[in-house]
C-alpha cells in the first residue's frame, strides 16, 4: 500500500498508488445498515494539473485495474472466515456490496492539490443524497482542500438552483433531509437497473419505485402517484394507485407504513 504522510512531490505518483488510496478510501467510507455495509462506488480523484497531464495517457487502464482490484477488495470482505475448515456460523456476516452497477472513476485536475498528492472523494451512490456521503482523503494525510461538489460524472451541483420543496424522513440509515430542486422525483428502494432520485433504505415492505413526486412548473403546483404494491397514504388517507393527488403545502406521505416522509413545499 503507499505510504501515508509523505510530502507531496517526494513520490512520483503512480497507477499503483492511485489504486492502493482508491482501496483505502473504499474501504474507510463504509456506511453500515442493518444486514448490509455499503461501499462508495463514485470516485472522483483530484490530481496536481501537472499530475494529471503527465497521467492523462493512461487514465483509461488506471480505471480498468482500478474497476478489477475493487471487485477483489469487496470479495475479500464477504470472505467467510473459518477455523479449523469450518464456517463460523454464530452471527450472520453483513453483506458488504455497491449501490451502482459498476465503480464510477473521473480524473481531474485542481490547482489547490499539491504536486505529488492525490485528493479522492467519494459517493455511496451516482445520486448524491444528503446522508448517503461517502468520505475525501489525500495521499499525504493533509486537510482536502477541493471545494467542487460534483455529482454524476461531470455534472457540477450548481449551489443557486433553486429549492422547490423539502422532504423529511428517517430509514434504515437514520433521519435524512432531501432537497428537491426537479420537477419529478422517484421515490422508493431503487436498484442497480432502477436508480431512485431520492432513495430509501428499507425492506421489501417498500418498492423499487414506490411513488412520484411531480410539479407543474406553470403552476408551482404538486401532486402524488403511488406505483407500490403495499401502498402510499397521504396524511392518512390511503391513495389510488396511479392516480395523482394534489399535496398541500405541508403533508405527511407515508410509504408502506414502514417510513413517513415529511413534505414542505417552499416558498
Amino acid at each position: 500500500m503507499a505510504d501515508h504522510g509523505q510530502a507531496p512531490g517526494e513520490k512520483r505518483l503512480s497507477g499503483r498508488i492511485i489504486i492502493d488510496e482508491l482501496i483505502r478510501n473504499m474501504d474507510l467510507g463504509r456506511f453500515e445498515l442493518a444486514y448490509t455495509v455499503l461501499l462508495p462506488c463514485v470516485f472522483t480523484i483530484y490530481l496536481h494539473p501537472e499530475d494529471y497531464t503527465r497521467l492523462s495517457g493512461v487514465f483509461d487502464l488506471i480505471v480498468e485495474d482500478a474497476n478489477r482490484v475493487l471487485r477483489d477488495r469487496v470479495a475479500e470482505l464477504n470472505a467467510k472466515p473459518s477455523v479449523f475448515g469450518r464456517w463460523r456460523s454464530a452471527k450472520r456476516a453483513k453483506e458488504f456490496k455497491i449501490a451502482c452497477r459498476d465503480w464510477v472513476i473521473e480524473f481531474l485536475p485542481d490547482g489547490e492539490v499539491p504536486a505529488g498528492d492525490i485528493e479522492i472523494h467519494s459517493e455511496l451512490n451516482e445520486a448524491a443524497q444528503p446522508g448517503y456521503r461517502g468520505v475525501k482523503t489525500t495521499l499525504t494525510d493533509r486537510e482536502p482542500s477541493v471545494t467542487s461538489d460534483r455529482v454524476r460524472g461531470s455534472e457540477t451541483r450548481k449551489s443557486a438552483d433553486r429549492i422547490y420543496a423539502e422532504v423529511r424522513y428517517e430509514d434504515d440509515s437514520g433521519p435524512q433531509l432531501y432537497r428537491m430542486t426537479q420537477n419529478e422525483v422517484r421515490v422508493g428502494r431503487g436498484g442497480s437497473d432502477q436508480p431512485m432520485d431520492l432513495a430509501l433504505y428499507a425492506g421489501d415492505e417498500v418498492s423499487r419505485e414506490h411513488l412520484l413526486l411531480k410539479r407543474d412548473p406553470a403552476t408551482g403546483v404538486f401532486v402524488v402517484v403511488d406505483r407500490s404494491t403495499n401502498g402510499t397514504w397521504l396524511d392518512g388517507r390511503r391513495l389510488k394507485r396511479g392516480v395523482e393527488e394534489v399535496l398541500p403545502e405541508h403533508a405527511e406521505i407515508k410509504v408502506a407504513e414502514v417510513i413517513t416522509l415529511a413534505f414542505e413545499m417552499r416558498r
